[in-house]
């Protein structure tokens, strides 16, 4: 694609006003979520196994600048693309582990909590997989992006800018 079929692309691409930068009008929001977050990073579980529950979340949320966010911090990881665009139909892929399989039945159902709750077999599956310590971790940041969701969501951050960290 050339330059000035980019532009045009751009052109045409409809412009969703933020309401406001949360960020900016309250700091502390983003030190709070800040300690969920590095809890969650630090807490041993697997990286890439934390970007799919955030990606997960994220599309039960429709929340795009998540979306835009993990998927491009998932890929910079060294996820696979087929992994990321199957992630919404996860349980008709063959190409996730057991374990990865139980965090995204929990992340379901912990962030569609209104639903139906969660059940024993969902929450039996992932404390096969996961220690207690683990299990509470895995919620904790499942917590966190179902919160960066919300916030985002609610004040319509800008998706498609966002640049890992290389």
């Amino acid at each position: 694609m050339t330059l000035l079929e980019e532009d045009k692309k751009e052109e045409n691409k409809v412009k969703i006003p933020m309401r406001l930068n949360y960020s900016e009008v309250s700091p502390g929001v983003i030190k709070a979520m800040m300690g969920l977050e590095n809890h969650a990073r630090k807490s041993g579980l697997e990286p890439s196994l934390l970007e799919l529950v955030k990606v997960r979340a994220s599309q039960l949320n429709g929340c795009a600048y998540c979306l835009d966010m993990h998927t491009k911090d998932a890929r910079a990881a060294g996820e696979t693309e087929l992994r990321l665009y199957g992630l919404s139909a996860w349980r008709e892929a063959p190409y996730y582990t057991a374990r990865e399989r139980a965090a995204l039945a929990f992340t379901e159902s912990v962030t569609l909590i209104t639903m139906s709750h969660v059940s024993d077999e969902e929450f039996n599956m992932a404390r096969k997989e996961f220690s207690e310590k683990e299990l509470v971790d895995l919620t904790l940041a499942i917590v966190a992006i179902n919160g960066w969701n919300r916030l985002a969501i609610a004040f319509r951050s800008e998706a498609g800018h966002y640049r890992p960290r290389t």
